[in-house]
């Protein structure tokens, strides 16, 4: 009986675990989702707007396009809102916890000033609480439930926020300038490391732009970082073709290779030649001195804004423009085909029905 019971114990400890993990998971998911909606549409028109500079359509699309950053935190909320399929009001009440203490607003003595994206982390953080919040208290209020949940998550969750808001803005900081400074201590070795981690974040349930803005990676880190994306991009889409029809091979690079997340995560083995491929590309990005932003270095080769930004970077140079095309185009390539040949005709390690996508 004492064994009987035991098992019982540490399956439904189990249980509760994968239930937690799911539910962070879902959240994350929901926030990731609230990030390339809001942030895309700026990162896809940004460098094409330089373009019509003065023009009047540009400058309306510019100032739509940098406002809608900013309601990241609302359109998070809702996002997540969604994943869990909650109501309008368990939804909104996630939303607005999540606004007010993300730091998008600032108070002057005069009003309020709205700019920027929030401190993702703490974007994170509530996203969780609030959530949490509402499921709890998802059939406690009754009749005055439209009444009292906002208000209830607002000050709870919200209150929170506020609290951690300053803590986690400076944790922020401070691991974007360590991430700095030590790609200016061993430029090759984080090189490596950054293109190996954010080619395992682009095919996983966390968000790879999220992450590089919560870390603030900047400069050759971030250009790194989205070497290591793009050769990821295209080693699955080589390895993919055989077995998946010509648009699903593009979407990849094109899109996201994140469309492999759950033949990667189920067959682990999948991972060892895209970040062979990610840290060498990884130190390539090092050695062309290849540059990005927070926002560019979660995307890779998705909407040529790893590209552009690396271009808009730079000293707009021949040399430059060549270390570009060798970084996003024609060194991932060819990469992309060795580790294909060699894991899938040499080893044989990997078969094309490994990479199969489900097309719904």
């Amino acid at each position: 009986m004492n064994k009987t019971s035991s098992k019982s114990v540490d399956a439904g400890h189990i249980s509760k675990t994968q239930v937690i993990k799911k539910f962070i998971v879902d959240v994350l998911n929901g926030t990731s989702l609230g990030i390339v909606i809001t942030l895309i549409p700026g990162a896809l028109v940004s460098q094409l707007l330089l373009l019509f500079d003065g023009s009047t359509i540009a400058t309306n699309v510019g100032f739509m396009t940098t406002l809608i950053q900013s309601t990241l935190p609302i359109v998070a909320g809702f996002s997540v809102g969604q994943i869990f399929k909650l109501s309008a009001i368990d939804s909104g009440s996630i939303a607005l916890a999540i606004f007010v203490s993300s730091g998008v607003v600032t108070q002057t003595q005069t009003g309020m000033i709205i700019s920027g994206t929030g401190v993702i982390l703490n974007i994170l953080l509530i996203a969780i609480i609030a959530t949490a919040l509402v499921k709890m208290t998802e059939n406690s209020f009754g009749h005055l439930k439209m009444l009292l949940q906002p208000l209830f998550v607002l000050v709870v969750a919200g209150g929170v926020g506020l609290v951690t808001l300053s803590p986690l803005r400076t944790v922020q900081i401070l691991i974007g300038t360590m991430v700095a400074r030590a790609t200016d201590l061993t430029p090759l070795l984080l090189g490596a490391v950054l293109g190996g981690i954010f080619a395992t974040l682009i095919v996983s349930p966390l968000s790879s732009v999220g992450i590089a803005m919560a870390i603030n990676l900047t400069g050759v880190g971030s250009g790194a970082a989205n070497a290591g994306i793009v050769v990821a991009s295209f080693t699955l889409a080589a390895m993919g073709s055989q077995v998946n029809p010509i648009g699903a091979t593009l979407a990849h690079f094109i899109g996201s290779p994140k469309i492999q997340m759950a033949n990667m995560l189920t067959k682990p083995k999948l991972f060892i030649p895209t970040t062979i491929g990610s840290m060498i590309m990884g130190m390539v990005a090092i050695v062309l001195d290849i540059k990005g932003t927070p926002f560019s270095a979660g995307f890779g080769f998705s909407g040529l804004i790893g590209p552009l930004t690396a271009y808009a970077s730079s000293d707009k140079s021949v040399t430059a423009v060549i270390s570009v095309l060798l970084t996003f185009v024609v060194l991932p390539i060819i990469l992309a085909f060795v580790l294909k040949w060699f894991f899938m005709t040499k080893t044989k390690l990997i078969r094309a029905e490994d990479l199969k996508l489900t097309m719904a």
